[in-house]
């Protein structure tokens, strides 16, 4: 059993930057991959990134290229976040997922789950 809390999120302006971190809670965490969705309001969760269980591997999808940075810190059990040159479209709840060995950006897919952190981008 994993248990994700995420937290970071808040109101920052166009071309800002957040930093989102997902404290995770149970054995064996460096054996899951992990990844950030992020659900827009009155739309799907859509994949952001993702991140290999060593740390060695990421996966952007093509609206954070570039813009985003996942990162994850096995010794503290913490997947980070780094969001920077932040858009109006970037503004939803996001989710921090965690799945056992490879990571994928399939939501249905996924093992675990956080509650969400909200980030709102004003233009």
């Amino acid at each position: 059993q994993v248990q994700l809390v995420e937290t970071g999120g808040g109101l920052v302006q166009t071309g800002g930057s957040l930093r989102l971190s997902c404290a995770a809670s149970g054995r064996s965490f460096s054996s899951y991959a992990m990844a950030w969705f992020r659900q827009g309001p009155g739309k799907e969760r859509v994949f952001v990134a993702a991140i290999s269980g060593g740390g060695d591997s990421t996966y952007y999808a093509n609206s954070a290229q570039g813009r985003f940075t996942i990162s994850r810190d096995n010794s503290k059990q913490i997947v980070y976040l780094q969001m920077n040159s932040l858009k109006p479209e970037d503004t939803g709840v996001y989710y921090c997922a965690a799945r056992w060995n490879d990571y994928s950006v399939d939501e249905y897919t996924q093992d675990y789950w956080g509650q969400g952190t909200q980030v709102t981008v004003s233009s």
